[in-house]
């Protein structure tokens, strides 16, 4: 069973920073496309950003020009590097993996930002 275990959530104020990271615990060659997602209380979980083989990236466009995502593929891990946070950024960020039939979800990191 693959296990992804997301890391670096905390309250931040408006403006600021966050890297969060997913490590995974097989290589992410395995999968073909990695993907952060997130939910806030009483809402849809929605996908922020995806990498994919060969490191081809897209992005929700309320993010896109904030975020970024990458892998680190020596480390099995994938970050998520987010600046110019807003307060509608709030929301638990979950790390997906998929490749074929293969789908497996992280349990979240949460993600605070105060006005």
């Amino acid at each position: 069973q693959v296990q992804l275990g997301e890391s670096g959530g905390v309250v931040v104020q408006a403006g600021g920073s966050l890297r969060l990271s997913c490590a995974v615990s097989r290589s992410i060659f395995c999968f073909n496309v990695m993907l952060w997602y997130r939910q806030a209380p009483g809402k849809q979980r929605d996908l922020v950003a995806a990498i994919r083989s060969g490191a081809f990236t897209n992005y929700a466009d309320s993010v896109k020009g904030r975020f970024t995502i990458s892998r680190d593929n020596a480390k099995n891990t994938v970050y998520l590097q987010m600046n110019s946070l807003k307060p509608e950024d709030t929301a638990v960020y979950l790390c997906r993996a998929r490749q074929e039939q293969d789908d497996y979800w992280g349990q979240g990191t949460q993600v605070t930002v105060s006005s």
